[in-house]
């Protein structure tokens, strides 16, 4: 068994375009219904803002899988720490055997995320898009810019939070990066105001209450939605599922219960018999994605154990290629 920590894998794993067709072919195999994939096992702390997530994936003909914990305790920055957590343990398919213990610390559950706000991008924004409003200033709004860098050529960064003082120092984190970019950066005073000015908007918050309405959004916008991955989180106006040109799930069955279709469903906003094209779908067939420069599409993101699986395997070979890690 190889134990691998987050000094390791950062070594080998980082925000890039090699991960992209890595977490392009683990939707690809989900919506062809070659993966076998529990629902999410989660536990809500709510005393302390904070959850706990095990995800899990078995990809048909791989030679291993994962089981991830995941933790997401949105206070932690008042303490000084990271708001998320975790490890991912690889077991060999064929005995169930622990080939791996990464102890990421989330590292890769948040890059895999990000990839995958990427691929979102990448099939169902306009391609000469180049503003990205980003609706929260926590980590993963970070990452979520930087992986749609890797896809669009952005000139333009509006940035709405709560918390004002999150969005200025966001805005100056990134700017910290020296990623050499000419990028016009704006705190936005309202969501309504960050819809007027973005053609691509990202939300990743866990609010329990619609940010974004269908009226404040501009023809052509897309927008992915990821940070409602729990029943009672909710950043769209459910309106704007049933309006929108082409909505999208990473998942059907798991946004249902879990993402913004479940809001839709629950207010009978859209029929449970409605079938989506999920993201695998459009991967594989790219017509089958946005149809015109006008057109509002949504990618609803719940975050899915294939993924985990995905760059758990690509993790573990990378260091086991480089030597890297225990074994024990």
């Amino acid at each position: 068994m190889l134990i691998l920590n987050k000094k390791d894998i950062i070594q080998h794993v980082d925000l890039n375009k090699n991960l992209i067709p890595i977490i392009e072919e683990a939707f690809i195999s989900l919506s062809k219904g070659l993966v076998m994939m529990p629902p999410i096992m989660r536990i809500d702390i709510e005393k302390y803002h904070g959850e706990s997530d095990v995800k899990a994936a078995y990809v048909e003909g791989l030679d291993s899988f994962a089981i991830k914990i995941a933790s997401g305790f949105f206070d932690n920055p008042k303490l000084g720490l990271p708001s998320s957590n975790g490890l991912m343990v690889l077991l060999d398919s064929k005995t169930g055997v622990i080939k791996s213990v990464l102890l990421d610390e989330g590292y890769l559950t948040d890059t895999r995320t990000a990839i995958a706000g990427a691929i979102a991008t990448k099939y169902l924004s306009n391609q000469n898009a180049n503003s990205v409003g980003i609706i929260g200033a926590g980590i993963q709004a970070r990452l979520q810019l930087q992986a749609i860098m890797l896809v669009r050529k952005i000139n333009k960064v509006i940035v709405w939070s709560r918390d004002k003082i999150k969005a200025n120092q966001f805005i100056k984190s990134f700017k910290d990066l020296d990623l050499d970019l000419d990028l016009d950066l704006h705190v936005a005073s309202s969501c309504n105001e960050l819809a007027s000015l973005s053609e691509i908007i990202v939300t990743t918050t866990p609010s329990k209450k619609p940010l974004l309405e269908f009226d404040w959004i501009k023809k052509g916008t897309h927008i992915t939605a990821m940070g409602s991955d729990a029943e009672q989180k909710n950043e769209l106006d459910p309106h704007i599922l049933k309006h929108c040109d082409q909505y999208v799930p990473d998942n059907q069955l798991q946004t249902s219960v879990l993402g913004e279709l479940h809001h839709a469903l629950k207010q009978n906003i859209i029929s449970s018999k409605e079938k989506f094209n999920e993201l695998g779908d459009i991967i594989n067939d790219p017509s089958l994605g946005r149809k015109n420069k006008e057109d509002i599409t949504i990618c609803d993101l719940t975050g899915t154990g294939v993924q985990d699986t995905a760059i758990a395997r690509f993790a573990y070979n990378l260091c086991k290629t480089n030597n890297l890690g225990i074994n024990i």
